[in-house]
């Protein structure tokens, strides 16, 4: 029997022929999402089910589709769809990440020509019967700095458009190593350089707890005058309260914004200022990205449900039903081994070596690779998958490589993730015991047995007396409980590590007490999805 699919959106008819012309069965629908009673009442007769935002698939419609194979969204945001709930009731998730990409960075150029010249203005004072020539004196972009604030996908086709409009373009990305700087043709430097030299700013990261308010009062301050700030990005990565007193005070000569901290952004700061260009979140509103998502959507459901082929899916690795049950724990066990190493990481990535031993090296290693490198990404990157994760480390000039090898000591195998970053090496091991459950085995070549929790803490330090008294009497006097503790060290007096495993996240006021005792080196909080 061919497979059934249900498009309750509005997607175009050129993808729903996609459907067919692959033998697929398919009901066109595209308001049903919005009646959620009959949408409950008609999803259990679907094996696929393709939407853009308007779609709600929530945990009672998940409940209610029974035959329900996957869901695909045409876009990159998947808020409409329960992921834990899908993964609970084996639900394949996909998006399409790359999708809107062109038509996002070209807005981002639009919106930094229209500050530079204040064509919103000009025209509204025109169209009002003024001729007001002298008012509206521009600058040009030609020879002028773009700092470019995330040089991924979008933002890397923005220092390409950019440069082709003659510009200076230099970039501040975390992940972006300088052999793929130099063949973007962009001067790498750091967030502080960036803000003092940049002429234009352009933010293309993801909101992250490490990303909000990057461009914070404090570091506004830092910018030079006369700056023109465009975001096209997510809201929240600007403090806008602090923009808009940049602008009137003088210090910013105007701002560009696609999006705002809150949407849909009724008020905000920046409403009124001179020289302030607003839209309401249309990075990815032409015809040719929402034609492309929803054909690349209709390709992947009808890949999945012909063929088995998982691309871009959020929350399944590419691997067959049978290989699932046995590398479940191990592919969790990757990604904890990449998370580890990417919340310890602030500098760029330049190479990537995953070593599987053992039982390890027997499983499908290219899923294991996909799961790394995912959760290394993962901590600056919040929507990278399995699938896209390579091509995002690629992309950002990162070398991988992956060797395997016989069992070599007692675990009946175990993988080993070590990263190169221009300062410093680092390097992880675990394995999955009997009951399924993976540990971390040895970090910086100091051999551990560490349970593996939500919230952990992370120290290094030199073997000296009083390690595990500050630990406790800190943790305890904060009333932080610990489940698991687990200490390391290379000899006697050598390199020493903590890795405890605590019932919930540990406060910065702990973080800073441990710190101020100056008998630690690093002291880390870390966070896993277990």
């Amino acid at each position: 029997m061919a497979p059934k699919v249900l498009v309750s959106d509005k997607l175009s008819e050129t993808a729903v022929q996609i459907f067919r012309d692959r033998g697929i069965e398919v009901d066109f629908l595209p308001d049903l999402g919005k009646d959620k009673e009959k949408f409950i009442a008609e999803i259990g007769k679907y094996d696929g089910l393709a939407i853009r935002s308007a779609t709600k698939v929530t945990a009672d419609v998940l409940e209610a589709a029974t035959n329900l194979k996957v869901v695909g969204r045409a876009g990159i945001g998947v808020d409409n769809v329960d992921i834990p709930a899908a993964s609970k009731k084996g639900v394949i998730v996909m998006n399409t990440p790359f999708g809107n990409s062109i038509t996002t960075a070209e807005h981002a150029i639009a919106m930094m020509m229209a500050v530079a010249r204040q064509v919103p203005e000009a025209d509204t004072s025109t169209q009002a019967g003024k001729w007001e020539k002298s008012k509206f004196m521009g600058v040009e972009v030609t020879g002028k700095t773009l700092g470019v604030i995330g040089a991924g996908n979008i933002g890397g086709i923005v220092c390409d458009r950019a440069r082709g409009l003659k510009m200076k373009v230099i970039a501040y990305d975390p992940f972006l190593s300088e052999e793929r700087a130099d063949k973007m043709g962009v001067e790498k430097v750091e967030l502080d350089e960036l803000l003092k030299r940049a002429d234009f700013i352009t933010l293309h990261v993801p909101l992250t707890d490490k990303t909000r308010n990057i461009l914070s009062a404090e570091n506004i301050a830092k910018t030079k005058k006369g700056v023109r700030i465009i975001n096209c990005a997510r809201g929240g990565l600007v403090d806008e309260a602090a923009l808009a007193e940049a602008i009137k005070s003088g210090h910013v000569a105007g701002a560009g914004f696609d999006v705002f901290e809150v949407e849909p952004a009724k008020d905000s700061p920046l409403f009124g200022l001179p020289n302030v260009v607003c839209t309401p979140h249309l990075g990815a509103s032409t015809t040719e990205a929402q034609e492309n998502v929803a054909l690349q959507v209709a390709e992947q459901i009808s890949d999945y449900l012909l063929t088995g082929a998982v691309t871009n899916a959020l929350n399944m690795p590419s691997v067959t039903a049978e290989e699932a049950k046995v590398m479940g724990p191990w592919i969790k066990l990757a990604g904890h081994l990449g998370a580890f190493v990417g919340q310890l990481t602030d500098e760029p990535i330049e190479e990537i070596n995953i070593l599987f031993d053992g039982v390890a090296s027997e499983m499908n290693l290219k899923a294991l690779d996909c799961a790394v490198i995912a959760g290394l990404l993962k901590p600056v990157i919040p929507e990278v998958n399995m699938v896209s994760a390579p091509v995002i480390a690629a992309d950002r000039g990162v070398k991988t490589s992956t060797t395997s090898q016989a069992k070599s000591g007692v675990f009946d195998g175990f993988i080993k993730l070590t990263v190169k970053t221009p300062t410093r090496e680092r390097s992880i091991a675990g394995t999955v015991f009997s009951d399924g459950k993976p540990r971390f085995i040895q970090i910086k070549g100091i051999t551990i047995d560490a349970e593996i929790g939500h919230h952990m803490l992370y120290t290094t330090n030199k073997d000296v007396p009083g390690i595990i008294g500050a630990l406790g009497e800190t943790m305890g006097g904060h009333g932080v409980n610990i489940a698991n503790f687990t200490l390391g060290r290379t000899t006697s007096g050598g390199d020493a590590i903590a890795l405890l495993y605590v019932d919930a996240p540990v406060p910065e006021s702990v973080l800073e007490a441990l710190r101020k005792t100056e008998l630690f080196q690093m002291v880390a909080p870390l966070e896993f999805e277990v």
